[in-house]
């Protein structure tokens, strides 16, 4: 049988909090922005998730999934929380390797990488506070600021997605 991207659950407006203390509105953010990005993947077979569907870009559903994966990885267990484990993907000798080695023979396998790589980022932000900071490129950085990063990083990422999508087989919103 041939893996297809689950269905998953997102609200179609905004996160529903609108006025609560910006912790539990950082999280919205980013829960929504990760259910939107699996949302442009879901019901799609591995190979088309690994299609690159705007030529000449390597970018890819499967690959964008890669990526957030070591960008979650990297800001929050690597950077702010220390934790001593490798890149999923990146390489220095190959820094776009999330992209062009997205492979429909591993999509599976990287679906459910990017899932738990989620759940363990959760975990890792569970008792930091927003005013905790680390040291990134020589300035004096904050969990608040790496949060908002990492919701504009969705974002923007989530306008390739929709525009890879689309281009795949017509779907458009969510």
């Amino acid at each position: 049988m041939t893996w297809i991207a689950p269905d998953v659950e997102r609200s179609d407006d905004y996160p529903a909090r609108r006025n609560a203390p910006e912790r539990a509105m950082l999280r919205d953010w980013l829960d929504w922005h990760r259910a939107s990005l699996l949302g442009k993947c879901a019901g799609l077979d591995a190979t088309r998730l690994a299609k690159r569907a705007v030529p000449p870009s390597n970018l890819s559903l499967l690959g964008l999934v890669r990526h957030m994966s070591d960008t979650e990885r990297g800001w929050i267990r690597q950077l702010l929380r220390a934790e001593q484990v490798p890149d999923l993907y990146y390489r220095s000798d190959a820094p776009d390797v999330d992209f062009e080695e997205a492979d429909p023979a591993g999509a599976e396998e990287d679906y459910e990488r990017y899932r738990a790589e989620c759940r363990d980022v959760d975990a890792a932000l569970e008792g930091a506070k927003l005013d905790d900071t680390v040291t990134f490129r020589e300035k004096t950085t904050s969990l608040r600021w790496i949060w908002q990063h990492l919701v504009e990083e969705y974002a923007r990422h989530n306008g390739h997605a929709d525009l890879l999508r689309e281009a795949i087989d017509g779907s458009v919103g969510l």
